[in-house]
């Protein structure tokens, strides 16, 4: 039996494995209506071919909307796949920046807590600093208290350096007159010791030349008082021992000192060395301590009384 176009077209909108349950109904159908010829049957398998129509034309309805539907569904799982992706993909950013965070965090943590024990450290230290500036505010205390004391001792001292220094005034004043009067007593004991020691270096060169030959020394023209630069020399000559030329040079003194000693063995050094000459140093005094005796034996130093001479 021929079918519709309508339902073939009906059919053909059908997903494949329905069109092919309908084919096989419609073969069906058509095997049965050709085994019975009744009309009632005939009308009854038309009425429900017409039924089959009616549903086979609302399930290709219903299946092109399912279609539409089946479409627009896939169109939103691929957008939802495509923004799950981006999801993904930012999820996985956030783990990351999350991660990140978290080691940032942990950094963190460990410099809160180095700077936490830093802060504690300077909390200590201000503590121990309060601690000791207490201590210097009540020292500094005690410092000013010292100071207002030696300023007090100060101002006395100062009263009392005054006196002494007004007291030192009158003093000098009254040294100053001393030192007049000592200064004229010198010059008149200079005077004296001049005169003695002027008429004992007279009495000097007419006795030694006699002294000295019992040393072997024979005098070679006059003994003098001359001058050797700066330096005065109360004996000079020359003479002669043992065939050699010797430089007669003596000091003539009232009381000699060893400082007197050496100060004139340094004139000798000088004058023998400048005069490529050596020297009999002798020394002549109206006093010799035994001390200075001794140290003119030592320098080997010919010395004479002021007795022993003529």
């Amino acid at each position: 039996m021929p079918y519709s176009i309508k339902i073939l077209r009906g059919l053909e909108e059908l997903d494949p494995k329905v069109r092919n349950v309908f084919f096989d109904l419609l073969e069906e159908i058509e095997r049965n209506t050709r085994e019975t010829v009744k009309r009632s049957d005939f009308d009854e398998l038309k009425a429900a071919f017409i039924e089959l129509t009616k549903s086979v034309n609302a399930l290709a309805e219903a299946q092109k909307k399912s279609e539409e539907r089946l479409t627009k569904l896939e169109i939103t799982v691929n957008a939802l796949a495509e923004a799950q992706k981006k999801s993904e993909e930012r999820l996985t950013k956030l783990e990351i920046t999350v991660n990140a965070l978290a080691e940032a965090q942990k950094k963190s943590e460990e410099r809160l807590t180095k700077l936490e024990i830093t802060v504690n450290a300077l909390a200590e230290a201000q503590k121990k600093s309060e601690e000791r500036l207490t201590k210097l505010e009540i020292a500094v205390g005690e410092l000013a208290e010292a100071q207002k004391k030696s300023e007090e001792r100060l101002t006395k001292l100062e009263i009392t350096v005054n006196a002494l220094a007004e007291a030192q005034k009158r003093t000098e004043e009254t040294l100053n007159k001393l030192i007049k009067r000592v200064d004229f007593i010198e010059e008149r004991l200079e005077g004296i010791s001049n005169s003695v020691g002027y008429s004992l270096e007279n009495n000097a060169y007419k006795s030694l030349p006699i002294l000295l030959k019992k040393e072997g020394v024979e005098v070679e023209g006059k003994l003098i008082r001359r001058y050797y630069e700066d330096n005065q020399i109360n004996v000079w000559g020359k003479g002669r021992k043992n065939g050699k030329t010797l430089l007669i040079l003596g000091e003539v003194k009232v009381r000699p000192s060893k400082k007197e000693i050496d100060k004139f063995l340094r004139i000798v050094e000088t004058i023998t060395k400048k005069e490529k000459m050596d020297a009999f140093v002798l020394f002549i005094a109206h006093d010799y301590h035994p001390n200075i005796e001794r140290y003119l034996k030592e320098k080997d130093i010919k010395y004479y009384w002021s007795f022993e001479l003529e």
